[in-house]
């Protein structure tokens, strides 16, 4: 999980002492839980739940999915859109558009 919660911690652009500060942890307590030196507990996991809760904690804990959650549970979305298409480039100036 320590690595997890480095890699929540780069996406939201968050230093670990404001992790702290919001959860009403203390700063050794990250630190501690970064390095692998302790596990997080119940109410750290709660905390996070409460403060994140776009925030997947089957991922937090296990891994598994994605980092955040989904709007709806059905796929990404941003501000009402659902994304529908996506086109990769490709080196060679190819392209293929996936729907």
């Amino acid at each position: 999980m320590d690595k997890r919660l480095q890699q929540f911690l780069a996406a939201e652009n968050i230093s670990q002492s404001s992790l702290a500060d919001s959860l009403g942890v203390t700063r050794a307590s990250i630190t501690h839980i970064l390095s692998g030196r302790n596990r997080p507990g119940f109410d750290f996991i709660e905390q996070m739940a409460l403060h994140y809760p776009s925030l997947s904690l089957d991922w937090l804990i296990t891994g598994k999915g994605r980092m955040y959650k989904d709007a709806d549970g059905k796929g990404p979305e941003m501000a009402g859109k659902r994304i529908i298409g996506v086109t990769v480039f490709y080196d060679d100036n190819t392209f293929v558009e996936l729907h």
